[in-house]
């Protein structure tokens, strides 16, 4: 399993545009190199964090800016916006076990609550990290 990489290019976008709000137009071809991947990879991001409330994108040149302060969006917001998973579904469930064997005909019952409980740990994980704690490392490497 792992997460796509639309989550961390969704920080750095959100890092960019903190980082860089007051010296540049924050605009998909921005951001597209700073991070090295197409703009339509950005277009594709920042309509999710848009849908999710988490950034300002304004039309043609305007550019993007964060809709909220660093400290009040964390990774697991960002996680939400930008991964396409329903809640509680982070484990993708082979389909079709087989019934006449007792681990098949068994496996939901016994995984389905430990899955659910991997999946709170790491969304508590997220939701303790911020926007603001990552401009906070940034600082210190810049």
């Amino acid at each position: 399993m792992q997460i796509s990489s639309r989550f961390t290019i969704a920080i750095h976008m959100m890092a960019c545009m903190e980082n860089f709000k007051n010296d540049y137009k924050i605009t998909s071809d921005f951001l597209a190199g700073s991070i090295n991947v197409n703009p339509v990879v950005i277009r594709r991001i920042l309509s999710q964090l848009r849908d999710a409330g988490l950034i300002e994108v304004k039309r043609g040149t305007g550019g993007a800016a964060l809709a909220k302060k660093p400290e009040e969006i964390t990774f697991l917001d960002v996680y939400r916006a930008v991964e396409c998973i329903e809640e509680n579904t982070l484990f993708h469930f082979h389909e079709n076990p087989n019934p006449n064997c007792p681990v098949g005909r068994n496996i939901h019952n016994i995984l389905d609550d430990k899955l659910l409980q991997v999946q709170k740990a790491m969304e508590r994980e997220l939701e303790s990290i911020t926007l603001a704690d990552v401009m906070n490392d940034l600082k210190r490497y810049i």
